[in-house]
């Protein structure tokens, strides 16, 4: 008989979370998963899911524009922002519902409540101590917001995923892939957008010519980009938000949302206390095993600020589960994990950058920029740029790069050619689907002219 009350406590129930605890209940363990707000954690209550509804419905915007030059005629169409909100809160609701349910299914134990560790076998939860021999935490991040005068103004992405009405005017301060992709919900629904970044390049990390073509894109729709810009203060007024920056400038707004990246929701649950080494962000350090410094005690997902994608969070805990009750040791592979960007157009990559593969190979690049089939009648302004990034020594592909219509699709199937360790050639020899957008990646035949290395610049 085992000398404690459960053979895991998963603290959160997110992604990484309930994929852990759904295995190790399913291979015969004994869990129990403490949850302090809803199931499904940031990706489906306050992240990917429901800001890809709002995406997806703030695309209609551009379809009914596009429809007229196909020869229809559309007339009356009108946005209802709270029956948008009403439905997407709906489809919450059911999937929390399914979350709870899986977890039953496997006879975990489900607690309400804050989590918070008093040792390396011991959770607190509710005035009530449980213990196990092992201890996931899967706590996530939470938005953080600098502090400034005026700090008490804003919201966060998780407000704007309920604001009650469309604000008329809105500021997104944050260049990175929850600022931009707001922008394009806001904009396309008729918000007018100014998005303030205090550098001079969006999405910092991506390939200098998807940053540059993304804000091309972005700036053609109407979105206003401030660069190289601060905010010093916000004040409410009469008239709305004063948003003043540093250089003088003032900008009146209806909302300010602030999207300037998110930090391990490590604080106040105990990890220092109980021995848990933390990193500067206050990620938990784990190990390749997803083991913290302290030996009963693991961490996956966000809380860790690895790569904080959900996919990758679902792959730790399946590696954990897999590894601890299943004697079937996994490690995750880092290496070419794809990723992208519903910023409108999309953006989606996967492999090297043009600078990352500088730093280490010979190069040679193929990029093609072309108005997409359905705008030649649509009339619209957009144009789609992919690029691809060749070993010059090997021929393997090395990064594909997409701006454009459907990129995530497209760049889905790519990873798995690169994780092949894919060639150039062989992208040659492939023959394409016609007519479509993604024949492009197999059909870019002449390198780009030799450029400065500096130029690639991230």
């Amino acid at each position: 008989m085992s000398k404690y009350d459960y053979d895991l406590i998963t603290i959160g129930a997110g992604s990484g979370g309930v994929r852990a605890s759904r295995l190790a209940g399913k291979y015969g363990a004994k869990v129990a998963v403490i949850e302090e707000s809803r199931y499904g954690g940031t990706c489906v209550m306050r992240g990917c899911v429901p800001k890809k509804l709002l995406v997806m419905g703030s695309h209609f915007a551009q379809h009914f524009e596009d429809a007229v030059g196909f020869g229809w005629s559309v007339q009356g169409a009108a946005h209802d922002w709270g029956a948008m909100i009403a439905a997407k809160d709906k489809e919450l609701e059911r999937l929390e519902g399914i979350y709870r349910r899986m977890l039953r299914d496997v006879g975990a134990t489900l607690m309400d409540g804050r989590g918070k560790l008093t040792d390396a076998h011991t959770v607190e939860v509710n005035g009530k101590a449980i213990t196990a021999d092992k201890i996931l935490v899967a706590v996530g991040g939470w938005p953080a917001i600098p502090d400034f005068p005026g700090k008490e103004h804003v919201i966060s992405s998780n407000e704007a995923l309920d604001l009650p009405k469309r604000p008329q005017r809105i500021v997104i301060v944050g260049g990175g892939y929850i600022a931009v992709e707001f922008a394009g919900i806001f904009n396309a629904l008729g918000s007018e957008v100014d998005l303030i970044i205090r550098s001079g390049h969006l999405l910092r990390g991506f390939d200098q010519d998807v940053r540059a073509t993304l804000a091309e894109e972005l700036e053609k729709t109407g979105i206003k980009i401030h660069r190289d810009c601060l905010i010093r203060s916000i004040e409410k007024t009469a008239a709305g938000y004063s948003v003043m920056f540093d250089l003088g400038e003032e900008i009146i707004a209806d909302c300010v949302m602030y999207a300037t990246g998110r930090m391990p929701n490590t604080s106040g649950i105990g990890l220092p206390e109980a021995g848990v080494k933390l990193n500067k962000k206050g990620a938990v350090q784990v190990d390749e095993w997803n083991r913290s410094s302290v030996e009963s005690i693991f961490a996956v997902g966000d809380v860790t600020d690895r790569i904080n994608l959900t996919p990758v969070a679902i792959n730790e805990g399946r590696m954990f589960a897999e590894t601890f009750f299943n004697k079937n040791p996994m490690a995750l592979d880092y290496t070419n994990i794809a990723s992208a960007v519903f910023s409108q157009p999309p953006v989606a990559a996967v492999g090297l950058t043009e600078a990352e593969a500088r730093t280490s190979h010979k190069v040679r690049l193929f990029i093609s920029r072309f108005r997409p089939m359905k705008h030649t009648l649509s009339g619209r302004d957009e144009r789609t740029m992919m690029k691809l990034v060749v070993d010059k020594a090997t021929d393997r592909v090395l990064g594909c790069h997409m701006v454009g219509e459907d990129a995530p699709e497209i760049i889905q199937g790519l990873a798995v050619a690169l994780k092949c360790g894919a060639t150039k050639a062989q992208f040659d020899s492939t023959v394409g689907i016609h007519p479509t957008a993604a024949e492009e990646f197999v059909t870019m035949r002449d390198p780009v002219p030799e450029k400065d290395p500096a130029a690639a610049e991230q």
